[in-house]
């Protein structure tokens, strides 16, 4: 994919990343409960390695709903994302937090469920030299980059619908294609 415009990233930066549709497949029309359902991308701890040498932080912010529907506890959860951050680990990568939102999705306003704010919000209180305009939020749903865009970050649209993706900065067909547009090679 030719980009061109780069993201002039330094330790400065943070970047936000999604999980599901993102760093793993996403289970459609249901939900990653347990360590045999979830599948990393390949190319997933290799571009972690390459950002990680280029942004301060990276942070993980995502939906879990299931927990709120009873479909897995915050423990299953854990060991998902233990095997996630080894994996990246093991490749040089990291993941310096992550948040999750168990809150069911509903009509009324959720503060810390994206589109809401809390994770990013929370993520500052953890990270006080967190700048929003410093930042980039990188999702496959139009959620994601709703979230970004209120807190003032560039938005990066993984495979995403091109009728919707007009709202983020860079539309990108995978993670991978993401370090050339940080100027990574």
């Amino acid at each position: 994919m030719n980009i061109p415009n780069k993201l002039p990233i330094d330790p400065s930066w943070t970047l936000f990343l999604d999980r599901d549709g993102v760093l793993n497949k996403k289970i459609d029309e249901s939900y990653i409960s347990k360590l045999a359902d979830f599948e990393l991308f390949d190319f997933v701890p290799e571009v972690l390695a390459k950002l990680s040498a280029v942004f301060g932080r990276i942070v993980v912010v995502t939906n879990q709903q299931g927990i709120g529907k009873g479909l897995m506890s915050e423990m299953d959860l854990q060991i998902l994302h233990d095997f996630m951050c080894e994996k990246i680990q093991a490749s040089g990568g990291r993941i310096d937090k992550i948040y999750f939102a168990p809150q069911l999705d509903n009509k009324q306003h959720n503060y810390y469920r994206k589109p809401g704010v809390g994770m990013a919000l929370h993520a500052k209180t953890d990270f006080p030299e967190i700048d929003f305009a410093r930042s980039v939020m990188v999702g496959d749903s139009f959620t994601d980059i709703l979230f970004g865009k209120k807190m003032g970050m560039k938005t990066v649209w993984i495979q995403g619908n091109p009728n919707a993706s007009e709202k983020a900065d860079f539309l990108l067909s995978s993670l991978s294609e993401f370090p050339a547009l940080c100027g990574i090679i």
